[in-house]
């Protein structure tokens, strides 16, 4: 299915979905953070106080957690589309 076949629906849906779980991944990935490493997660990556090392992993973490909850956001929203919108 495509983004122009999605229902209405189900593209509003994603998107709240996707908000909702992007900002509980960024507590969830700040609280492991800050348990693992001793310190509070970056929020600029590009400070110099932090390790080049430190900084591509917190990205490549980021960036995985966000493909993940976006992709489960879009899933729910499919799923609650289906029950909600008749015809579906």
């Amino acid at each position: 299915m495509t983004d122009t076949e999605q229902p209405f629906a189900v593209k509003v849906g994603t998107v709240v979905l996707t908000l909702a779980a992007g900002w509980v991944a960024q507590k969830a990935i700040g609280i492991v953070w800050e348990k693992t490493t001793g310190s509070v997660a970056p929020t600029n990556v590009d400070d110099d106080e932090i390790s080049i090392i430190q900084a591509v992993t917190f990205a490549a973490v980021s960036g995985g957690v966000a493909v993940l909850a976006k992709r489960l956001a879009r899933r729910g929203a499919v799923r609650a589309a289906a029950r909600f919108v008749p015809g579906r």
